[in-house]
């Protein structure tokens, strides 16, 4: 890629706060963070398309995006997508099944049964969809920069790590 832009990537396990740790992490930089209620409000995609053909309109949108400006982007198999692009960053977020349970039953006002079933049945689908797409495991650690655990680490914090970290790792005062 030639552009000197920076891109971050965040894959997470459902339950752990990636969106909310992106927007913080996208207010300290100031960057735009792209998730997928953004891609699909943009795409205007109909019921129609069929997901690998979305999956491959998302991909060039987002290396459009990321060609124009320093970008976030939560989900998407993002990892993969900029994995030869040396001006990115990939993250992946993790954190104990009981805490993403405790987090979701709280944030979601879920029963614990349903917060078990939805953590399970999402982070099945996310493995699911990235198998799919790209042919590796989301949750193999060499496809990422950075693999986290932020059980019981509030998502500022988390935010303002990985802020620092890809501040040095670019040396650039992002």
């Amino acid at each position: 890629m030639e552009s000197n832009n920076i891109i971050v990537t965040i894959n997470r396990e459902f339950g752990t706060g990636g969106r909310e740790i992106a927007h913080k992490l996208g207010n300290i930089l100031g960057v735009k963070v792209y998730d997928k209620n953004i891609l699909d409000a943009d795409m205007g995609f109909d019921q129609n398309v069929t997901s690998k053909k979305m999956y491959q309109a998302e991909e060039k949108m987002l290396k459009e995006i990321a060609e124009k400006e320093s970008c976030i982007i939560v989900g998407r198999a993002g990892f993969n997508i900029f994995k030869d692009y040396p001006n990115a960053v990939k993250i992946f977020l993790i954190a104990d099944f009981d805490a993403r349970v405790k987090h979701l039953c709280e944030k979601l006002d879920l029963s614990e049964s349903e917060a078990r079933k939805m953590v399970k049945d999402i982070d099945e689908r996310r493995e699911k969809f990235t198998k799919k797409y790209t042919g590796v495991s989301r949750y193999d650690a060499h496809n990422y920069d950075f693999v986290i655990n932020v059980t019981d680490i509030p998502a500022y914090h988390v935010a303002v790590f990985l802020a620092q970290n890809v501040r040095w790792k670019f040396q650039k005062n992002v």
